[in-house]
């Protein structure tokens, strides 16, 4: 009884200990909550106003762009006036964001045509195509046509209300056109409608009560909670009624007219704001994030509310804890048996693990073109590291990965991610669409929150060309006649986002090159003095050539030799291919693979690119490909397949001394492009049948078009002589 009262008055001095620890606590927090949230509040409306003005201007950069894209189309055209619709119309079609689009001739420019402005402009899912030439319409007077001439560059428009075309908030981007000659000939623009600005703007939510304001370069408001002054007053109109503050309002309006960023504090309708503003680069627009002090300080008022029930609520866990202790030594014993019956279970799914990833090597020992080896050692029981191999087609898939975190939970997602390997792989030859396929099937089941990052790569057997897709891991050595990290575009790793676009590379391997892949375990591994291991002493062991066993098994000695008795703190994997094929054709492939949708038409452009930096082919060569490619192309994404359902276009690029061959193969209905009339340019717009524009572009590109109807699949080549 003796032993109670002296644990049960020990218990109560704890308690008051205790007690008075959480009063000192609690107003050391208050003092440093004040501080925090100021500091909070001022970080949220300003990483609101970046991210806001990053959204704005993904926008404007899409429309620039597709209008530079397309000048030297325009440039190309002005030989072919009649043609000039192609353009706008070619542009609206490719980018969703643009509305319309026109190219507008310099007056007198063209003797057929002194007046010449055909205007595409986006209804629904058609496209429409009238002129701006009219005598209602003056187009040589509007801004968006003097201007970008005036100033000899690309202009934004202020913007204005299209009372003509569903009165809606709209704003132009124009450039100058020149023909090859020089001389400047016409106004390219793309029309980008401002409705979704109103709604990106207005859906900010820093504080519940803060509201935003954006302004044109004239001072324009463009967006504001008061819908009538929207397009209807200038922010110096509204100054000139301001009585509160006026010398502070007019200050801020001249800093966010002038393009400058920062915060004031302004009084308005009797409160004190904060005001943060910044400009929005190349519109010459200004936004601005507008939040009552009382929002942002209200936190505060509460925190000393809350800080007597904190204080309370400690106390009582206290008890609880001291309650806990007390039946925490009847728990031991259940504990430990706990604990042997899991490292049991452990030991056995460490089992099934490793009978998941190939350890048999060499694993093909009936070919003299291919030496690998790979390893795992993981730092628990179950880890979370990958690789996995094997042959299909004369090609070598193969990839390595490293799940974030350790344990059990890291061992289920590393089974799932290589199942997703082995599944996505069997069916397609591209790293990017591998990579991609396996991202969004992980990204959909993802509730963790985990992410896996992965090196995926293809390698033909039979050229050496390896292509390859980086998700966020370590660049793989390659072993030639240096030792030196492959080139990889890093990209983020899988699951952190369903719609992630990964970029893949390619690389040709000679006779005898080799690749070393690893995981962090390796680089990172660290020793008593909490030393890595590094790069440095990797590339000690792998300079002197060895067979792909011999390589794995002294990295692993020097690893132990350096860490010595320090525990590993991380998973450890390596795999080692040497290409061994002396025999190399004369001509190289490259493959891209697209559904049947219009938003992967850029990825021709990169294909086009890798191509012509590979045979040093000029950019107007190269761009004369790449519009004869997307042509053909989008012709059988839009046309090959029935509405609504999910089709490939696989194009093969045959890479030979002086020629280039494309070709373009769908499983759609039957359709030869090459059976279409030749065009007749010598009709007007007006005149002229819609089609026909395509193919006669790609004949005059290309030095040969064929089709063929081959096992119900359509068969479009393409040659180019270089």
């Amino acid at each position: 009884m003796g032993l109670v009262k002296r644990a049960a008055g020990a218990g109560l001095l704890l308690v008051l200990v205790a007690a008075v620890t959480l009063e000192a606590t609690a107003l050391i927090q208050y003092f440093y909550s004040q501080k925090g949230i100021r500091e909070e509040a001022t970080r949220r409306a300003e990483s609101q106003l970046d991210a806001t003005r990053s959204q704005i201007m993904d926008v404007i950069n899409q429309a620039e762009a597709a209008v530079r894209n397309s000048v030297w189309i325009a440039s190309w055209c002005m030989d072919v006036p009649d043609s000039l619709a192609v353009v706008p119309s070619r542009l609206v079609r490719d980018n969703p964001v643009v509305v319309g689009s026109t190219l507008a001739l310099v007056p007198g420019y063209s003797a057929k045509y002194p007046l010449c402005a055909p205007y595409a402009a986006r209804k629904g899912d058609d496209i429409e195509v009238l002129s701006l030439a009219t005598e209602e319409y003056d187009y040589p007077s509007q801004e968006w046509f003097t201007k970008p001439l005036e100033l000899g560059l690309g202009y934004w428009s202020e913007p204005y209300i299209d009372t003509g075309g569903g009165d809606i908030l709209m704003t132009t981007y124009s450039v100058p056109v020149t023909d090859k000659a020089g001389r400047i000939a016409a106004v390219l623009t793309a029309d980008i409608s401002l409705d979704w600005l109103t709604q990106l703007v207005g859906g900010v939510e820093v504080y519940p009560n803060a509201f935003s304001v954006v302004l044109s370069r004239a001072g324009q408001i463009m967006v504001c909670p008061a819908e009538t002054l929207v397009m209807q007053r200038t922010v110096q109109e509204v100054g000139e009624g301001i009585s509160e503050d006026k010398e502070m309002f007019d200050s801020l309006a001249r800093s966010m007219l002038s393009g400058r960023r920062g915060n004031l504090r302004l009084h308005r309708g009797g409160q004190v704001n904060q005001v943060f503003f910044a400009p929005v680069e190349q519109t010459g627009w200004s936004m601005s994030i507008v939040i009552p002090e009382d929002e942002i300080y209200g936190g505060v008022r509460r925190m000393g509310q809350m800080v007597l029930l904190l204080q309370l609520l400690g106390l009582a866990m206290l008890i609880l804890i001291l309650y806990a202790t007390i039946k925490s030594a009847l728990k031991n014993k259940m504990l430990s048996d706990s604990r042997e019956r899991m490292e049991s279970e452990l030991q056995i799914g460490r089992g099934i693990q490793m009978s998941m990833i190939p350890k048999i090597f060499p694993p093909f020992p009936e070919r003299s073109d291919l030496d690998m080896a790979g390893s795992i050692v993981p730092a628990k029981e179950v880890g979370g590291d990958l690789y996995d191999f094997y042959i299909r087609d004369e090609r070598l898939f193969f990839c390595i990965g490293d799940v974030s975190g350790k344990g059990v939970p890291a061992s289920l997602v590393m089974a799932v991610t290589r199942s997703l390997f082995r599944t996505t792989s069997a069916h397609e030859k591209s790293p990017q669409r591998i990579v991609t396929l396996m991202n969004e099937s992980m990204s959909d089941m993802n509730e963790s929150n985990m992410f896996v990052t992965l090196f995926c790569g293809v390698l033909d057997m039979m050229t050496g060309h390896l292509r390859y897709c980086n998700a966020g891991h370590n660049p793989p050595m390659l072993l030639s006649d240096s030792i030196r990290p492959l080139p990889v575009v890093p990209n983020l790793p899988l699951g952190v986002a369903g719609d992630m676009s990964f970029t893949e590379q390619e690389l040709d391997l000679s006779y005898d090159d080799a690749l070393f892949l690893y995981t962090d375990g390796l680089n990172e591994a660290e020793n008593a003095a909490h030393e890595q291991f590094g790069e440095a002493r990797m590339n000690a062991v792998l300079h002197k050539r060895r067979n792909a066993a011999d390589h794995l098994v002294a990295m692993q000695k020097a690893v132990n030799d350096f860490v010595g008795d320090a525990p590993q703190s991380d998973d450890l994997t390596m795999l080692f291919i040497h290409y061994l094929n002396d025999k190399q054709p004369d001509m190289t492939e490259r493959h891209l693979i697209l559904h049947n949708n219009i938003q992967q038409i850029p990825q021709l452009a990169e294909f086009i690119e890798t191509i012509a930096e590979e045979k040093h082919l000029d950019q107007s060569m190269a761009m004369g490909l790449n519009l004869a490619l997307e042509e053909a192309v989008t012709n059988v994404i839009l046309y090959a397949y029935p509405e609504g359902s999910d089709g490939l276009v696989d194009i093969e690029a045959v890479i030979r001394e002086h020629t280039l061959e494309f070709i373009v193969t769908d499983s759609g209905k039957p359709f030869d492009p090459t059976a279409a009339p030749e065009a007749d340019t010598s009709l007007g717009v007006e005149e002229r049948p819609i089609g026909g524009l395509g193919i006669y572009l790609v004949r005059n590109i290309m030095d040969g078009v064929t089709y063929v109807r081959s096992e119900g699949k359509n068969i479009l080549t393409m040659t180019k002589k270089i």
